[in-house]
């Protein structure tokens, strides 16, 4: 099983066209629970992404007690001010977006969200339109597949298909997502790429290499001839 993007995301996603207002911003953030929107033009192609931070400078600009307008204006960055004075989708946003298509897979949506430090992905298609939406948690649902599942794949798919190798000479247990794999490879150096392969197994939490290894063979050197 190697899920992509388009097994886990959802779409039937809210966006916001680039003219829509703050407050209309704000107001849908609240009403539908998220924390950002993608920003499409007229032909549905993803612009950009607006979120609650490329919101909050405008309410920190309100000088507060003790907070004069004066500090403001050292602490904010310049981009900040002028995400504060915007009044559409299109004056906040974040550009350019940050996006996944529909086929690639869920770890390459988790890597850019790690890397990129997003909770959440415009999925797009070849031409830019948004097709849908992937989220943090969309990306760690391979975690809720079934233990026996991951089992029979580690079986099946890594020790019979990829290494051609008797399934049999092996005992796999996985609990909760830790596969504890016991027995004896073939060759030491089997060993290692078999739980190499085991922890790219979507659902995979933590393999644990129990492995019985075949101990090298010691070459004895031969006596030279008698002088």
């Amino acid at each position: 099983m190697n899920a992509t993007v388009r097994d886990v995301m959802t779409a039937d996603v809210v966006a916001v066209k680039q003219d829509a207002t703050f407050k209309d911003i704000a107001t849908l953030l609240r009403l539908y629970r998220v924390s950002a929107f993608p920003v499409v033009d007229d032909d549905q192609t993803v612009i950009g992404v607006v979120s609650e931070a490329d919101l909050l400078p405008k309410e920190a600009l309100v000088a507060g007690p003790g907070l004069p307008p004066g500090r403001l204006s050292v602490v904010l960055h310049r981009r900040e001010f002028s995400k504060a004075g915007g009044v559409t989708a299109a004056d906040i946003m974040t550009r350019p977006p940050i996006t996944i298509t529909p086929d690639e897979p869920v770890t390459s949506a988790a890597r850019l969200m790690y890397s990129c430090k997003v909770k959440r992905l415009p999925v797009v298609s070849e031409d830019g339109r948004l097709a849908g939406i992937i989220s943090r948690a969309d990306v760690l649902s391979v975690y809720s597949r079934p233990d026996e599942e991951i089992r029979q794949e580690i079986t099946q798919n890594v020790i019979l298909k990829g290494f051609l190798t008797d399934p049999d000479r092996f005992t796999i247990t996985v609990r909760d997502g830790i596969v504890t794999l016991q027995g004896r490879p073939e060759a030491a150096g089997s060993g290692p790429d078999i739980v190499a392969d085991i922890w790219r197994v979507e659902g995979v939490v933590s393999v644990r290499d129990l492995l019985t290894y075949p101990q090298p063979e010691r070459r004895v050197q031969s006596p030279g001839p008698p002088v």
